[in-house]
């Protein structure tokens, strides 16, 4: 019996370890890639997807321009993943020559915090695999918790959480090692109770 439940175990450690180097395949693959969010359809019909995003960074990050607008190498609307029948405009995705271009436009437009297309906010996000997005995802609500708290969360590539906490900054890649930290926290403990 114990030599079964071991296996098992090994089991489902072998298949976590896969599904994480097959997520990190994939966003190894996509770490080119940027993801712009809110761009109406109908603008593409009048140009380009590379046009679109050129001018994108004329309007926002005008300093970038010479630099990146060359960089694009394949630009396309992405087919809806969850309902087709949503109101929302698909994601235009652009695949750039090189991570460190993605990284510059990216950190351009946190310090920006509101990217625009002709007046309107848009998003500009990493382009990552669907399992890393979902990942990210059901750290939220802890996030949301911990930034009004003024700890100071992070999100963590692939989707690990960091905070600071008694001015030591701490690292979780699962809600278990988490919960198991927050026990020796009782504040903490009281702030996430019902999230964890």
């Amino acid at each position: 019996m114990v030599e079964i439940t071991s296996e098992e175990q090994n089991k489902v450690k072998r298949m976590k370890r896969t599904e994480d180097s097959l997520r990190d395949l994939w966003d190894n693959i996509k770490c080119t890639n940027i993801r712009i969010i809110g761009v109406p359809e109908e603008e593409e019909k009048k140009k380009g997807y590379e046009k679109i995003f050129e001018e994108i960074i004329v309007e926002n990050f005008p300093n970038m321009e010479k630099e990146i607008v060359n960089q694009v190498q394949e630009a396309q609307r992405v087919p809806y993943r969850i309902n087709p029948r949503r109101n929302m405009p698909r994601h235009i995705l652009i695949k750039l020559t090189k991570t460190k271009h993605k990284e510059r436009i990216l950190k351009a437009a946190r310090e920006k915090q509101q990217v625009t297309y002709k007046g309107n906010p848009i998003c500009l996000t990493a382009d990552l695999s669907a399992e890393t997005l979902q990942a990210r995802r059901e750290w939220q609500d802890i996030f949301k918790v911990l930034k009004g708290k003024n700890l100071q969360p992070r999100l963590l590539y692939p989707a690990r959480i960091s905070f600071k906490i008694d001015g030591e900054i701490k690292s979780f890649s699962d809600k278990q090692k988490l919960r198991e930290f927050s026990t020796t926290k009782p504040a903490l403990q009281q702030m996430l109770k019902g999230l964890i």
